[in-house]
């Protein structure tokens, strides 16, 4: 059975449900306003106010829909209180090395708040997964696309 627990730390938990809130409480009530407006307006069949309204209404609900269900199937662990920090964990800062000593640090944090460009993977990304419970000069093999690859666990921590 397929888990659908979604991991996530308080910060992305905070960040779905400000967008969410956004949708509905600004976003939303513009639109229903144009379409209302636009509707009033005569031929809706040939008013790009009142067809656009309405498809930008659909793109709306379909977001707060998918936002509604992550926040439902969201678990929100605080990496703070990581009882064993000394092995990687949701939310851990690892540094690693590869074959070549090239060293890269990176934050494992929910599927929802990846960010490759600022270091954030996905608790499900394949280097995520293979770091899973591995501590400082643990070796772990990692499946990446362009092959596999042999990391070394250089430094872990969390935030405090």
């Amino acid at each position: 059975m397929h888990d659908k627990t979604n991991y996530i730390t308080p910060q992305g938990y905070a960040a779905l449900r400000a967008e969410y809130d956004r949708l509905l409480g600004e976003e939303r009530p513009k639109i229903v306003e144009i379409v209302s407006w636009a509707a009033g307006n005569g031929d809706r069949s040939e008013n790009g106010d009142y067809l656009y309204g309405r498809k930008r209404m659909r793109e709306i609900d379909g977001q707060l829909r998918r936002l509604a269900k992550k926040m439902q199937h969201a678990r929100v662990i605080d990496p703070a209180q990581q009882p064993d920090k000394a092995r990687v964990y949701f939310g851990a800062t690892v540094t690693v090395a590869d074959e070549d000593d090239v060293r890269r640090t990176i934050t494992i944090v929910g599927n929802d708040e990846t960010d490759a460009a600022s270091g954030r993977i996905g608790w499900d990304a394949p280097l995520a997964r293979a770091l899973r419970g591995a501590a400082v000069g643990d070796v772990r093999r990692v499946n990446l696309p362009g092959g596999a690859k042999e990391v070394e666990i250089m430094k872990i921590g969390y935030p405090t």
